[in-house]
């Protein structure tokens, strides 16, 4: 094969290459995600989750460093989803009400089986439920880093952190009712009754 060829078929195999890796990676989270709904999250173990999945448990370990990381991937990404949502809102309008709009934007990403499945099981175990609270930091953290860059001014960091924390308080109260709820409603209708609730004591 001349070089010319390979240079052209080099893109072509990395990205099969690619959607191959992807694709392991959800079935052993899906697989995972199946056992720990069947056997409980301590029941179930990497090399149960590798056998479902008919791969090895090299194989896992090469993809999620443990069940904890298998779990928490699935809601990987919010974080940054926030910061974007935030930075792609007006700055004619209070940050309150900027972060407010933005997550509503993004509640649509919740309205699933899986995401109440996911967060009763990470509320299942001690470990878990540290491992929430660390999520709820990020997102905290993402969504002040947005504000400070939306308003700037120094100032200000001192009250966005405050609506940074604020604002993450409701949207787990949110999320908390309505996995309690079993996804009877859209979980916008719970997170604007939680900011609604936030901003009349305020």
């Amino acid at each position: 094969m001349s070089d010319d060829k390979k240079k052209e078929a080099a893109p072509q195999d990395t990205g099969i290459r690619e959607r191959k890796r992807l694709e392991t990676r959800q079935r052993i989270a899906e697989t995972a995600l199946g056992l720990f709904v069947k056997n409980g999250y301590d029941e179930t173990t990497l090399d149960d989750i590798a056998e479902a999945a008919e791969i090895s448990r090299r194989t896992v370990f090469s993809y999620f460093s443990s069940k904890e990381d298998i779990l928490l991937a699935w809601q990987s990404g919010i974080a940054e989803a926030l910061r974007a949502a935030v930075l792609a809102e007006s700055t004619d309008q209070e940050p309150f009400d900027a972060v407010a709009n933005a997550m509503l934007k993004l509640a649509s990403a919740y309205n699933s089986d899986d995401n109440i499945v996911i967060d009763r099981l990470l509320r299942s175990t001690e470990t878990l439920r540290a491992s929430k609270q660390v999520k709820y930091i990020k997102q905290e953290e993402a969504i002040f880093q947005a504000l400070i860059t939306l308003w700037p001014q120094p100032g200000r960091q001192q009250a966005l952190r405050l609506v940074a924390m604020a604002s993450v308080g409701a949207l787990r109260l949110a999320t908390e009712a309505w996995a309690a709820d079993n996804g009877a409603h859209p979980v916008s209708k719970y997170l604007r009754r939680a900011f609604s609730n936030l901003k009349a004591e305020i």
